[in-house]
C-alpha cells in the first residue's frame, strides 16, 4: 500500500466533489497535484500542493481553496487533523488507527511490502561493470558493478522486467596486447628469463597461471608456431581464463548477470550484425560519405583527414558525426557500438540502461544518438557515470596491488572488510559523487557505519522477538498471527513515528525506480534504522516504552507486530541492495 498515493486519489476525490468544481464544469488537470511527506514531521504525516496547483484554473485563493479541500475530510476516520500552511499547502494529520493498519499490512506482505507495479512489466536493460577482459577487477568495477546490480534489483522490485547484462569487450587491439603478454608468460612457464615485463604489455601476475596452463598443455611447441596461428590459439584461451575470473570476482561481491554478450559475436560472419546496423542507417538516411573537420584539441582515436563512412550523428544530438567505417575499409569501435544497441533493440528492449565510469562521460551524447537513430525515438537510452572511488585506511591512501601491478583490486577489497560492507558503502554516496572508502571506517561497530547500524536493527529486531518469547514462551510471533492482533497499543508519538516511516517505503521505492537512483534505498535503510534505535534508547528511560512488558501481554504482541514490520522492510531494502539481513551481531 503506498500511502501517498492512496491520499493523493482521496485529495482528486475530494476537489471533484466541491461545488466550485461541478459547476465550472470540464476536467481538472492534477498532473502537477502532490501527496508527500512534509519537510518538517511537525506539520503532520502527508503535505498536499493541491490548492495551489488548482486555484488558478478555479479562479479561487489558494488558502481558501485549502480551507475547502480540508472540510471535506472532516470527518474521514482515517485523519485526525487538518491544517493550511504558508501559501496554502494542506498539511494532513493521519490517525493512530490507520498507522495501526498499516503495520497490518506490512505485516501481510512481509518483505513484498513496498513491492509496486509501475514498471507494468516494460523490459528493462541494464548493462553494467563490462570490464575489459584484460585483468582483475579494481574498485572502480566494483562501484558500478554494485550499482548496477542494485538498480536492477530495484527496478525489477518495482515491477519491470530486468535483464543484466555484461558486455565483453573481447575484440580489437587490447586483446593482441592481451595475448601477447600470456605468450610471455607461457615463455616464463617454460624456464625462460624474460626480465622485467616490457612497456605496453600487461605486467600483473595474474596472467602467470595462464601462461603455466598453456605450457602444462603444450610443452615447447607453442614457440615454433607462426605468429598468425599462435594468437589464433592464444586469443580465445586468454579471455576465457580472464572472463573466469571476473566471474569469480563478481560472484564474491554477489553480482550475477542473466546475460554475457560477447563483443566478438559482431564480428563473427564477416562482422554480418554490424553490417545489417550500418545499412539500416543507410535505409533510414543517417549515413553519408564525407570527411570530418579535425577537432579542437587532441585528436580522437578514430579520426582520419580523408573520406570515411560517416554516421550522421549531429541530427539526433551528438556533437560531431561520428565514423563507421575506415577508409581502409575497417569498421570502427564506434560502429560495434551501433551494432550492439541494434541487437539489444531486436531483442525487444525499449530501455536500456548503461553503467558506466565517470571517464566515460563523452559516450552519453554518442549513445543516445544511436538510440533515437537506430529505434527511431522508440527506445529510452540512459547513461549513469560513478565516480572514482578512493580507498584508504585510516585516512591513509592505500598503495597499489601486487596482484594487478598497478591498482587496488576488487577482491582485495572485499576479502579484507567482507561483501556487506562494500555493497552497502558502494551505495550510501549518489554514485555521481566521488566515494572515499575507508577500510577502518566501514568496519567499526558504531552510528556511523551506515552497513553496521542498518544490519544491527535487524538483528535487533531478531533479538527483541527472542526476548518476547523467553518472557511469554507460548507467543505466537508469525506474520500472521501478529497481523490480525490488536495493535491498539501502538500509540506513542516515538511509534507512531516509526510506522509512518515504513508507510514511506513504497513511495522512496517507486521514486528511486524512476530516478534510477539505488542510493535512496540506503539512505531510507539508514533512517529506518535510526528511528527503531531511537525508540529502543527511550524504552531505557520509560519501562512503558520497552518492545518487551512482562507485566503486559497484550502490549508485547503489538509491539513485535510493529518491531517484526520493521525488520520485513529493513531485510527488504537490504535484499535490493544486495546485503544481508543477519539475524544476530557479535
Amino acid at each position: 500500500m503506498n500511502v501517498f498515493k492512496d491520499f493523493e486519489q482521496r485529495i482528486k476525490r475530494a476537489v471533484e466533489a466541491l461545488d466550485v468544481v461541478k459547476e465550472k464544469g470540464g476536467a481538472l488537470d492534477f498532473f502537477r497535484l502532490t501527496a508527500e511527506p512534509p519537510r518538517d514531521p511537525a506539520h503532520g504525516d502527508i503535505s498536499t500542493n493541491a490548492a495551489m496547483v488548482l486555484a488558478k484554473p478555479l479562479g479561487m485563493n489558494p488558502r481558501v481553496l485549502a480551507d475547502m479541500i480540508a472540510a471535506q475530510f472532516a470527518d474521514n476516520a482515517d485523519v485526525a487533523e487538518t491544517a493550511v500552511a504558508g501559501p496554502g499547502f494542506l498539511n494532513f494529520r493521519l490517525t493512530a488507527r490507520f498507522w495501526q493498519g498499516l503495520v497490518g499490512t506490512v505485516l501481510r506482505d512481509g518483505v513484498d511490502f513496498g513491492r509496486s507495479t509501475l514498471g507494468a512489466g516494460a523490459k528493462v536493460n541494464v548493462e553494467y561493470v563490462s570490464a575489459n577482459p584484460t585483468g582483475p577487477m579494481h574498485v572502480g568495477h566494483c562501484r558500478g558493478a554494485v550499482v548496477g546490480d542494485a538498480l536492477a534489483n530495484l527496478m525489477s522490485f518495482a515491477g519491470y522486467d530486468v535483464t543484466k547484462e555484461y558486455y565483453i569487450n573481447d575484440a580489437g587491439s587490447q586483446i593482441d596486447v592481451l595475448a601477447r603478454s600470456v605468450y610471455l608468460r607461457y615463455r616464463e612457464a617454460l624456464g625462460e628469463t624474460i626480465g622485467e615485463i616490457p612497456a605496453g604489455l600487461y605486467p600483473g601476475d595474474y596472467l602467470v597461471p595462464v601462461g603455466q596452463a598453456l605450457a602444462d598443455e603444450f610443452g615447447p611447441s607453442l614457440t615454433k608456431m607462426p605468429e598468425d596461428e599462435l594468437m589464433a590459439l592464444i586469443r580465445p584461451r586468454t579471455i576465457d581464463a580472464m572472463m573466469a575470473m571476473i566471474r569469480a570476482d563478481l560472484k564474491a561481491l554477489n553480482v550475477e548477470h542473466d546475460v554475457f554478450f560477447s563483443e566478438r559475436s559482431l564480428h563473427a560472419d564477416g562482422a554480418k550484425k554490424i553490417r545489417h546496423a550500418i545499412n539500416d542507417l543507410t535505409f533510414k538516411g543517417h549515413v553519408y560519405k564525407g570527411k570530418l573537420p579535425p577537432p579542437k584539441g587532441q585528436l580522437p582515436e578514430e579520426w582520419e583527414d580523408r573520406e570515411q563512412t560517416l554516421f550522421r550523428s549531429t541530427d539526433v544530438g551528438d556533437d560531431i558525426d561520428r565514423p563507421l567505417i575506415k577508409s581502409d575499409g575497417s569498421y570502427t569501435y564506434f560502429a560495434a557500438d551501433v551494432a550492439y544497441f541494434r541487437d539489444k533493440f531486436e531483442r525487444g528492449f525499449k530501455e536500456m540502461i548503461y553503467v558506466l565510469g565517470a571517464d566515460h562521460g563523452g559516450y552519453i551524447k554518442r549513445l543516445e544518438a544511436v538510440a533515437k537513430a537506430v529505434s527511431a525515438g522508440e527506445a529510452k537510452l540512459t547513461v549513469l557515470l560513478c565516480q572514482l572511488v578512493k580507498i584508504y585506511r585510516n585516512g591513509e591512501p592505500v598503495r597499489m596491488s601486487k596482484r594487478s601491478g598497478d591498482f587496488v583490486t576488487l577482491r582485495d577489497v572485499v576479502d579484507e572488510v567482507g561483501v556487506d560492507s562494500v555493497r552497502f558503502m558502494m551505495l550510501y554516496r549518489k554514485s555521481s559523487e566521488t566515494l572515499d572508502f575507508d577500510f577502518a571506517k566501514v568496519t567499526e561497530q558504531s552510528r556511523d557505519n551506515p552497513v553496521f547500524y542498518v544490519q544491527y536493527a535487524h538483528a535487533r529486531c531478531a533479538s527483541v522477538m527472542r526476548q518476547a518469547l523467553e518472557v511469554f514462551p507460548d507467543l505466537d510471533l508469525s506474520p500472521e498471527a501478529l497481523a490480525a492482533a490488536d495493535l491498539s497499543d501502538l500509540s506513542h508519538e516515538s511509534e507512531l513515528a516509526l510506522i509512518a516511516k515504513l508507510g514511506e517505503y513504497p513511495r522512496m521505492i517507486e521514486a528511486a525506480a524512476t530516478g534510477q537512483e539505488p542510493h535512496r534505498v540506503a539512505f531510507y535503510l539508514y533512517d529506518l534504522a535510526s528511528l527503531l534505535h531511537g525508540h529502543w534508547n527511550k524504552g531505557r528511560d520509560e519501562p512503558g516504552l520497552r518492545f518487551v512488558n512482562d507485566k503486559n501481554r497484550q502490549s508485547t504482541i503489538a509491539r513485535m507486530g510493529l518491531v517484526y514490520a520493521v525488520a520485513s522492510v529493513l531485510k527488504s531494502g537490504l535484499m535490493i541492495t544486495g546485503t544481508d539481513a543477519p539475524e544476530e551481531m557479535r
